[in-house]
């Protein structure tokens, strides 16, 4: 089973953003990404990234996928455990829910960002770029 594992990030919120993520088979990493994305929100990073995830997924022909997100709210909205009351995460929300229709088999998984240290890296690193 292939794993996502993905962060987002913003320094202010709104402020400079990033995303990034990592895609394994098991214990194999075959694709990360580690991008900037407009100023946004913290909330709104996250959910950039696990689409960003999704699309590199896709890509790969990957049809079966667990994700690990470290934002408790973003991983609760995608279990339809919360509500998506902001307009702006309501945007995202249907993308991402649009995405996921395209595999057999996803779950989202909240994690602690302990767990979630190369996601994390990534964003930084892409925030501390020029």
């Amino acid at each position: 089973m292939y794993k996502l594992f993905t962060d987002g990030g913003s320094r202010g919120n709104p402020g400079p953003s990033a995303i990034g993520g990592v895609i394994y088979d098991g214990d194999k990493i075959i694709k990360q990404f580690s991008e900037r994305i407009p100023e946004t929100t913290n909330n709104q990073a996250e959910y950039r990234a696990i689409i960003r995830g999704l699309e590199l997924a896709k890509k790969l022909n990957i049809k079966e996928l667990n994700c690990y997100l470290d934002s408790e709210l973003v991983t609760k909205q995608i279990n339809r455990e919360f509500k998506v009351k902001d307009k702006d995460l309501a945007v995202l929300f249907v993308k991402l829910w649009n995405i996921k229709q395209d595999f057999k088999k996803i779950t989202f998984t909240h994690i602690f960002r302990e767990q979630n240290y190369l996601a994390d890296k990534l964003v930084n690193q892409a925030l501390d770029s020029n």
